[in-house]
């Protein structure tokens, strides 16, 4: 199984797009919907003379021995392990020693650093594709950046501000930050991580598909008006019905033996009140601490943060 799902672009000036599926190996929606982008890219450019594509989209798939056993991870959750100390005793280990999310990292840093030294953009923007373990989840998230915020703006989905903050060792933390710089290439990364929808709902797909073509229009990649079809409109027509923009209250991270299990029947942006049972652990119930809405209710058996709770943002 290859790392690179596609790569599509004439290298000519303009941003590379990196785009990230099955980061979390059962997330399957977004490898999926890369394929299916390449693919119209392809018969675009082949039956529209007209059609200009500016810039790279290269599409990378995170965690592929996870990917291949339909896990969530094998031995750590590939998107919490992005910590500057953690890499570094990663990359002074023999690649030949390494295994699991190690090995993982090591080859999707290689991979990276490859792209940015071939194509040399004045820009790498990175979008980061997911999906959840209970219904109703289509967001984005930005990082902290005003730039990141204008592109979680231009997928058309609801944008959960401060969110970046509440997760730890995030891919996109650590190229965000600057560390895949490579003799001051590229000027600066912007990034933002998408949401489509449950595991197992085949409208994730059409969703994730959506919001890479947004993010190639507000990367100056394609126009505006290219290639909108019936993906944009299964997108806007969900993201119409949920709040455009909330901010994160809390974070219920899961320590190692908590034993945690949350109550069944609760859905992304289902309103909660302060003091309402929402799961167990070992220390008896867990109780909601504020009034808001709920986001990302664990319902899986590996995950490090149980739920989330975000409340409108005027």
């Amino acid at each position: 199984m290859d790392r690179i799902i596609g790569r599509f672009g004439d290298f000519r000036k303009g941003a590379l797009v990196i785009a990230f599926g099955a980061v979390h190996g059962n997330e399957h929606a977004g490898v999926r919907a890369l394929e299916e982008v390449f693919d119209m890219l392809a018969a675009e450019f082949e039956s529209n003379p007209g059609f200009i594509f500016n810039g790279t989209l290269v599409g990378v798939l995170g965690n592929i021995q996870a990917y291949r056993a339909h896990l969530r991870f094998l031995e750590k959750d590939l998107n919490r392990e992005w910590i500057p100390d953690n890499i570094r005793r990663i990359q002074h280990i023999p690649r030949n020693e390494l295994v699991a999310e190690d090995l993982e990292i090591a080859e999707l840093i290689d991979t990276i650093h490859t792209e940015i030294v071939a194509i040399k953009p004045d820009t790498v923007v990175m979008l980061d594709l997911h999906t959840t373990s209970a219904d109703g989840g289509v967001f984005c998230i930005p990082t902290d950046d005003a730039a990141s915020l204008r592109l979680a703006k231009g997928l058309h989905a609801p944008v959960i501000l401060d969110l970046f903050e509440g997760i730890e060792g995030t891919l996109l933390r650590f190229a965000t930050d600057g560390h895949f710089e490579i003799s001051g290439l590229p000027k600066r990364c912007v990034g933002a991580a998408f949401e489509a929808g449950s595991h197992n709902d085949p409208l994730s797909v059409s969703r994730s598909i959506s919001a890479i073509m947004n993010c190639l229009r507000a990367s100056g990649c394609i126009e505006p008006d290219d290639l909108i079809g019936r993906n944009d409109v299964v997108l806007d027509q969900y993201s119409a019905r949920l709040p455009k923009v909330t901010r994160l209250r809390h974070v219920h991270h899961i320590r190692p033996g908590d034993a945690f299990i949350m109550r069944p029947g609760y859905l992304n942006f289902q309103p909660v009140k302060k003091g309402e049972h929402l799961a167990d652990d070992v220390a008896g119930p867990v109780l909601a601490p504020d009034d808001g809405m709920i986001l990302m209710p664990l319902y899986q058996a590996k995950g490090s943060d149980g739920f989330f709770i975000v409340e409108p943002y005027n």
